[in-house]
């Protein structure tokens, strides 16, 4: 197939179908010619990167200068970005890789083995199943979908076409990490009855809402894919996305992913919760952001809970240090266990404590989690991978469902929402949990008893049908309208 015959080929599937679904339920999307896969140790590996801004530096990073893998393509909606990363990776590698806009592009090229992703959250799953589908091993950054749903596809596609799909937890690489989960899992804490996620991390307000230009070199009929279509509302296009939720996912999808992560794989479990409920709000400014600044998430699993504190506003540099801590902790996870607590600080330290409070052990130790996804890319063996997309896709939905819960809710008062929490059954101390959102509140001079509180239902989970249990409300919240044709497949339509 000729370069201007596969082009129009790429073209005419995503707009002749809103689904992109042939007649037999395949997908027709690239699928018609795959790409030979490099498997020799000895072959260089030529990679597209995908979203340079940001995250997508340590993309370049990672396999940049390399002897065994050369960056062929950038891609990136802003030609600002794209074309000075481009420049500086010839300067280090030797040869400029082509720039282009336009992930589809990319995936024309039947000589690339891997696409690497770090664009803006909305477009992590769609580029990835195109690129799985175009026969491209994939490393998809955090969180790895936009919703529910997303992930579940992304999984379906990469095991379908047989592919290596990573997701950007880098802290399931980190031995630090590791042996402080085999420590956990061991029984040295006893039974683990709650894990918690912090994400005590400052953010300012993002500016007022509005009517603003995109930049010019931004193509932004691209950058805004999947979305809906509509004006540039925050005065910083780039980053300030995050906190608006038809592009981010907050700070509990932002930061937060990485702690979810780690809660869920100390508790052990590979499955969606049975039970989740979210309370908070965006508290203290009055600006373009929609997604909650505070925030509380609690997931149950049956005998253990898994807890996520989200405090994002900015404390008075007077207050003491201990206020903007737990345990020690500002964003990292706790494991609270029967017989002692483990504290991971960071992304691969931190120690182990008895009930008293006396340190035990510690942890510590990074490695290179982008290498552990070129052995598993060489190896052809997803069993070899750190951070499968499958833990990707548990652990940001556990981040999505925190969210629906969120955005069901209503407004109530500090009484009104403990006595609702109450009523819960379940491991952890919800008063003691509500009682540091209320302080961290009262800290940066918000009146809980004028702004109120935001507190979700009580939703029930499926997490074998990865659905809700008796609401068709919150079952639409799973995933989104799409803008054609940048449609992210059903289920098994990938």
């Amino acid at each position: 197939m000729s370069r201007k015959t596969r082009r129009q080929f790429l073209e005419d599937s995503m707009m002749a179908s809103a689904a992109a679904v042939t007649a037999t339920g395949a997908s027709s999307l690239f699928a018609a010619e795959e790409a030979p896969q490099s498997k020799s140790p000895n072959e260089k590996l030529s990679v597209a990167v995908v979203g340079v801004k940001g995250r997508g530096g340590s993309h370049i990073g990672a396999f940049a200068g390399r002897k065994d893998t050369e960056i062929t393509y950038v891609c990136d909606v802003d030609t600002s970005y794209g074309e000075s990363r481009a420049t500086q990776i010839e300067k280090r590698q030797g040869r400029k890789p082509k720039f282009v806009q336009d992930i589809r592009r990319v995936l024309e090229d039947p000589t690339v083995d891997i696409v690497t992703i770090a664009t803006p959250n909305h477009w992590h799953a769609l580029a990835a199943i195109w690129s799985i589908q175009a026969g491209k091993d994939v490393y998809v950054e955090k969180p790895v979908s936009h919703n529910v749903s997303e992930g579940r596809r992304i999984v379906e596609a990469a095991r379908k076409y047989n592919k290596i799909c990573q997701t950007g937890t880098q802290s399931r690489s980190n031995p630090g990490m590791i042996a402080a989960m085999d420590y956990v899992h061991s029984g040295k804490i006893g039974h683990c009855k709650v894990a918690r996620g912090l994400c005590y991390k400052a953010r300012k307000s993002i500016g007022e809402l509005g009517t603003y230009d995109p930049p010019k070199t931004v193509d932004h009929n691209l950058w805004t894919g999947p979305a809906p279509m509509g004006p540039v509302t925050r005065p910083q296009f780039h980053y300030d996305w995050h906190w608006q939720r038809d592009f981010g996912n907050g700070d509990l999808g932002n930061q937060g992913i990485h702690q979810m992560d780690l809660a869920r794989w100390g508790l052990g479990v590979n499955q969606l919760s049975n039970t989740i409920i979210s309370y908070g709000g965006r508290y203290a400014y009055n600006d373009a952001g929609d997604t909650a600044n505070t925030q509380m998430v609690l997931h149950d699993f049956g005998d253990r809970a898994l807890v996520f504190e989200v405090r994002g506003l900015v404390y008075d540099k007077n207050l003491k240090e201990s206020s903007k801590k737990y345990k020690g902790s500002r964003v990292g996870v706790i494991f609270e266990g029967t017989e002692g607590y483990v504290v991971m600080t960071s992304y691969s330290s931190g120690a182990a404590f008895d009930l008293e409070g006396n340190k035990v052990k510690e942890f510590k130790g990074g490695a290179d989690h982008f290498q552990n996804f070129l052995d598993a890319v060489r190896s052809r063996d997803k069993n070899d991978l750190n951070a499968d997309i499958e833990d990707g896709h548990l652990s940001s939905a556990l981040c999505h469902l925190g969210n629906i819960s969120y955005y069901s809710g209503d407004r109530v008062s500090q009484g009104e929402c403990l006595e609702r929490l109450q009523d819960i059954e379940t491991t952890e101390d919800v008063a003691a949990t509500l009682d540091r959102f209320a302080s961290h509140l009262t800290d940066n001079k918000v009146n809980l008893a004028k702004e109120k509180i935001q507190l979700g239902p009580l939703l029930k989970f499926n997490p074998k049908s990865e659905t809700f249990i008796g609401n068709a409300a919150a079952d639409v919240m799973l995933t989104r309208e799409y803008r054609a044709p940048f449609i992210v497949p059903a289920a098994g339509k990938v």
